[in-house]
């Protein structure tokens, strides 16, 4: 302790320079440059983005892709050999001689294919670092400079700085606290203990990456940027990450602990552990981490930690993964996606086997020619079909659709005031069919006013003037309110005459600050005279207290005052007197407080006010004089926060308006009539709850719907033994609309047991809003969790999908109209390539394999006719065309629709609701039948219709025939009008609406059409094409047109009349339960598995990764700083002088020792404590 002491008296000796604790830094430029220079930046460098030539070499991973890479380089390869004219044939020798323009033309498409993707790629990783620059950008961070708060940009931080810290902050550096008003930080995310560290005298190091969980408090930065906790372990991560990758190309498996713990560790999305690979801020793709603010760094740090503590799905327990999949669209999509490429691998398998058996049986055993090197061009040959029958089969484009639908939705999204965080939460949003939406700020205005106030007896409907109160109540009261508020909590004048006062802080303290200066007083005065150094102790507002205190020295050290302000409910109870008629203190009976409660805070309530108490206890060292008074010898046990807060004397009772948004009972009818069902869940007064839920519309008079408490709603969903039931939910939540003073942990409840109902058989997808610290638990159990821009805590915000900007309601319906275009928008490419994908593998398959195809005419039984085609009408090359529009053009054309009231008009699809539906059902296999016959028409009479030779039965080499290019061109024609057709996914009639609305789209069908002309015209060898005649041209623009009319012809077929086994995708996406999540709720199991021993290992593996994380980053942190101070030493570094920041060693000693002293602490008294619980969790759980 002595080391501690005297090396914080040194760091603080080096860093107190220019400045005094009320009026920080004097925040002149240079004095802050010179401190960034010296100490660093509040930054931490990011990974460097993937080059360009990266993201090809990514590409070319693809297996598909490889094959078919190897394939054509083996057919390249071939057609160098010159047979002997004298012992082959002469059209060997010829087509020897041509046999490498398909080899050339497949490589050249894989590079177009290749080049695309990187493209993407490469465009959607600047976009993402785009937005979290935006978000770097948008974090503020209180601090002092020059006597006055001020909010900077996290980065703009310095060592040196005297930053206010809050209930619900993520603290951006390390710091000395040098204030606490009951101030308690959640530590989890370094030491993964969960319990809250109280910060004072004997604590009083606050590190980065932690959360502020109650309280507040000023601190000075000792450490910023890399110098940080949260910046060293983020190095050491990315240095001991990028060792075991190293490793891993070397080994299977990793041999060193810290490499496979960095292992474990990996990167992941921004405040959000175990989300998808698709997430806006971090993912694998966008190298890393994109940003380069403290924000992003600190929230880093945490999740590595927290992934110590819940290792990834990669790791040990590979079955377990720590949190449900949130993407309802996403699962649907890879069960449709693995079904089809099992039967794409099977066809293509297939094709090859045909092809080979027919070659060998017809040349080695018909024929009986001997084997040849020339044959082996044959067999490439017929691998490079079945591979293009693969990739034509298999869905690769429903990725990128996916990733373009999303990245163009949140693009827009965030001029909606949605700033979506995970990609997966824009579609998932669609789906919902419950929104669970916090009132204050979000279906009101959160511009909070005092109208009414109870006071001495009197209810005044208008805020009475200062005069016509007792002096001594009126004084007391003033001081009341203005030293039980947060100080950080103000009411500025307006900028411009005419305009509001702004209130900054603390909405409903603002409104309390407002009355004091509505009364004609100055709260500042009072709280120049009373500083925050000057409070002896501070019970700050939680949901458990519903109430905040502040505890004062009378003058003349007399004694102590207690001043309380809180929900009247809760503060009315605890008062035993209250200030009657001229200001005389009367005892306050229980009947005169349901009087009161009766004749004053129900009528208040059921205006939609916020009804506050507010109240004061003194205790005295001299005899009392007043008979509500409590006479003290030494001090009261500030612990014993009941018998401090009790026998208060009421002052009074305010009634705080918080206005409905105008906009809000709109949107609430549009979710309505969109089949989302609305409730209120607030920690406002029942009666209170009630009025703003009718003003907003989600109930209406004389409806049968639930508005109850948190105490009632507790009470009917648990059994005898506390535990809630599913059973007993399930009875109550179809009818409640609005919960009312209801904790956290109660919306908790409500959004887990909603999930998992299965009351309703599509399941319930349920999104949530927060804006609180002790929010998180529900915004991360939600299938979307939006967060308050503006309100909102960091905590919040990092437990959140989407952050709402502007706090607004109305923009969650926006998010829902984006959610359903993007759901939209990937089922009407499904419909599209889906079509595209049947008609080309059953054209390839049969043209490529079928060794005799028999026409059998009813009247003439005897007679058959035999046609041999021995090659696929479609070529490898055209079909890889065919499957770049598919991939790239279509996906791109179908993505970008804009949203529109339509989408609101419709109930959501829910969790278990068949992807494919039955009208799509209808329209894919409508019309692919009639591509199949026109295609077979072509095939097998196209030659004759148009009176051309046919294409059937040349050599392997032979030059291309119109025959075939009719075939090609007609099943790119149909495919483009096609395009049209599946923009319509729910059976409309026209299919031109909205068309020309989306010059995306028309764009795209006439570069794909000018695309297809030149191919045909001038493609030549190189896509196997001959030119066609202008009539020719016309016939085939004529069969693409039928497909329009086909359409037509197919959505008049019922769709009630095909059945439901029809549908594909259909099933709710797989259940994976986060074991430590179920865990919390009561101590119980809640619904995991009814494995006990499966839970224990689980949570022990856990239990020893956390271990060995801890230890490992000590370890290396501490050999980091012993050689940064060795080589200090070494450079004899000078200190600066006393006007000027220094060297960061002090710096580095503060995080040092407080390192050791929590490494020494845990072998000492700590350790086995920690190892306990860790090991007797399971046996408890």
């Amino acid at each position: 302790m002595e080391s501690l002491s005297r090396n914080c008296v040194t760091s603080w000796t080096r860093i107190n320079t220019n400045f005094t604790v009320r009026l920080g830094l004097s925040g002149a430029q240079k004095d802050l440059e010179d401190r960034k220079n010296v100490f660093g930046s509040n930054l931490i460098p990011p990974k460097p983005p993937k080059t360009f030539l990266q993201l090809v070499f990514e590409a070319l991973q693809d297996v598909t892709l490889i094959i078919l890479e190897v394939a054509a380089v083996i057919s390249l390869l071939l057609s160098l050999y010159k047979p002997d004219s004298k012992q082959e044939g002469g059209s060997l020798q010829e087509e020897s001689e041509t046999g490498w323009i398909e080899g050339a033309a497949i490589l050249v498409s894989v590079i177009i294919v290749v080049l695309v993707t990187a493209f993407n790629d490469y465009t959607k990783e600047r976009q993402f670092r785009g937005l979290q620059s935006r978000i770097e950008h948008e974090h503020k961070f209180s601090v002092i400079r020059g006597g006055e708060v001020i909010q900077v940009n996290v980065a703009d931080i310095v060592v040196g700085d005297i930053c206010q810290v809050k209930y619900g902050d993520l603290l951006p550096a390390d710091g000395v606290i040098i204030q606490s008003n009951d101030l308690k930080v959640d530590e989890s995310s370094l030491t993964g203990e969960s319990d809250h560290v109280k910060k004072g005298e004997k604590d009083p190091f606050l590190l980065s990456g932690t959360h502020v969980m109650e309280g507040s408090g000023k601190m000075v930065v000792t450490a910023v940027g890399v110098n940080s906790q949260a910046g060293i372990i983020f190095a050491l991560l990315g240095a001991a990450q990028s060792e075991g990758e190293a490793q891993k190309k070397k080994k299977k498996k990793a041999t060193s602990a810290c490499p496979n713990t960095a292992l474990h560790l990996e990167l992941i999305p921004l405040n959000q552990p175990n989300s998808s690979s698709s997430d806006v801020i971090y993912d694998e793709e966008t190298g890393g981490v994109p940003g380069n603010s403290h924000l992003a760094n600190t929230t880093t740090a945490n999740t590595h930690e927290k992934e110590a503590i819940e290792p990834r799905k990669s790791t040990q327990d590979d079955d377990v993964n720590p949190r449900k999949e949130k993407s309802v669209l996403q699962a649907k999509l890879t069960k449709l996606a693995i079904q089809i490429g099992y039967a794409g691998s099977a066809i293509a398998v297939l094709t090859v086997l045909i092809l080979i058996l027919r070659f060998v049986i017809k040349t080695f055993v018909i024929e009986k020619e001997p084997f040849s090197t020339e044959y082996i061009q044959y067999f490439v040959k017929f691998v490079i079909i079945g591979v293009t029958v693969l990739v034509v089969a298999v869905p690769e484009g429903l990725p990128l659709a996916v990733t373009l639908a999303l990245a163009y939705s949140v693009k827009k999204m965030m001029k909606d005031n949605n700033l979506v965080r995970h990609l997966d939460a824009c579609e998932t949003m669609g789906n919902a069919t419950a929104i669970c939406s916090d009132k204050t700020g979000t279906l009101t205005t959160n511009r909070m006013t005092v109208v009414q106030a109870y006071i001495c007896g009197e209810h005044y409907k208008t805020i009475p003037k200062y005069e016509q109160l007792p002096p001594n109540v009126a004084y007391q009261l003033i001081e009341g309110i203005s030293v039980n508020s947060s100080y950080t909590s103000r009411v500025l004048p307006p900028d411009n005459p005419g305009e509001l006062p702004k209130p900054v802080g603390n909405k409903t303290e603002c409104a309390l600050l407002g009355f004091v200066l509505d009364l004609g007083k100055d709260y500042q005065t009072i709280r120049d005279e009373i500083t925050e150094d000057k409070f002896y102790k501070v019970y700050t507002f939680n949901s458990v207290r519903k109430s905040m205190s502040t505890v004062i020295q009378l003058k003349n050290n007399e004694g102590f005052r207690v001043y309380t302000k809180g929900a009247s409910e809760m503060v009315l109870k605890k008062c035993v007197f209250i200030f009657g008629k001229d200001g005389k203190i009367e005892r306050f009976s229980k009947e005169e407080q349901d009087k009161i409660v009766k004749d004053v805070v129900e009528p208040m309530a059921s205006n939609g006010l916020r009804t506050i108490c507010i109240a004061y206890k003194d205790f005295v060292r001299h005899k009392p004089n007043q008979v509500n008074e409590v006479q003290i010898e030494g001090e009261p046990n500030w612990d014993d926060e009941e018998a401090i807060i009790s026998r208060l004397t009421c002052m009074g009772i305010v009634g705080i308006e918080d206005p409905v948004r105008p906009e809000v009972p709109e949107a609430i009818r549009k979710c309505q009539r969109a089949g989302i069902t609305v409730r209120m869940v607030t920690g406002d007064n029942v009666n209170t709850a009630r009025s703003i839920a009718l003003k907003c519309g989600i109930i209406k008079p004389g409806d049968d719907f639930l508005v109850i408490e948190g105490k009632e709603f507790n009470r009917r969903i648990r059994g005898p033994d506390g535990q809630v039931q599913q059973a007993l939910f399930d009875k109550v939540w179809p009818r409640l609309r609005v919960l009312a003073r209801s904790s956290p942990s109660d919306k908790y409840t409500l959004v887990k047991h909603i999930i998992e109902s299965k009351f309703n058989p599509n399941r319930e997808v349920v999104a949530v809003t927060g804006d609180g610290t002790n929010d998180g638990p529900a915004l991360k159990k939600a299938d979307v969790g939006f967060a308050m821009g503006i309100a909102g805590t960091d905590v919040a915000k990092e437990a959140s999908d989407i952050i709402l900007t502007d706090d607004n309601f109305s923009s969650i319906v926006k998010a829902v109209m984006w959610g359903r275009n993007v759901y939209d928008s990937i089922a009407k490419f499904l419909q599209f390539q889906l079509t595209v994908n049947v008609v080309a593998v059953i054209v390839a398959f049969v043209g490529a394999c079928a060794i005799e195809v028999i026409l059998m005419f009813l009247f003439i039984v005897n007679f058959m006719m035999h046609i041999c085609i021995q090659d696929s009408p479609l070529k490898a090359v055209q079909m890889l065309w065919v499957n770049l529009i598919m991939d790239t053009l279509a996906s791109l054309a179908l993505a970008t629709e804009m949203p529109t009231q339509a989408l609101l008009l419709r109930k959501p699809y829910g969790r278990t609701k068949p992807l494919i539906s039955r009208t799509m059902f209808k329209n894919i296999v409508g019309h692919a039948i009639y591509q199949l016959i026109i295609i077979f028409s072509l095939l097998f009479a196209g030659h004759k219709l148009f009176d051309i030779d046919t294409g059937m039965g040349a050599p392997l080499h032979a030059p291309p025939t119109q025959h075939f290019t009719i075939i090609f061109n007609t099943f790119v024609m149909m495919t483009l009008f096609n395009e049209v057709n599946s923009r319509k996914i729910h059976g409309e009639r026209n299919i031109f609406e909205g068309l020309f609305t989306n010059p995306i789209f028309y764009s795209i069908l006439f570069i794909t059409a000018g695309a297809q002309i030149i191919i045909v015209q001038f493609g030549s060898l190189a896509f196997s094409t001959a030119k066609l005649t202008l009539e020719q041209w016309l016939w085939c623009v004529f069969f693409g047109l039928g497909v329009l009319l086909w359409g037509q012809l197919i959505t008049t077929i019922p769709t009630k009349r095909i059945p439901k086994k029809f549908t594909w995708g259909s099933g709710a996406p797989e259940e994976m339960l986060d074991a430590t999540g179920s865990l919390v709720e009561d101590g119980s199991s809640g619904s995991l598995s009814q494995d006990v021993k499966r839970t224990g290992q689980i949570l022990w593996i856990r239990g020893l990764t956390r271990l060995q994380t801890q230890v490992c980053l000590i370890q290396l942190h501490n050999q980091t700083v012993a050689q940064a101070q060795h080589q200090a030493q070494q450079l004899g570094l000078k200190r600066l002088s006393v006007g000027s920041p220094t060297s960061p060693t002090g710096v580095t000693s503060v995080t040092n020792v407080m390192s050791q002293q929590k490494l020494k602490h845990q072998q000492s008294t700590g350790e086995q404590t920690h190892t306990d619980n860790d090991n007797t969790k399971p046996n408890n759980e």
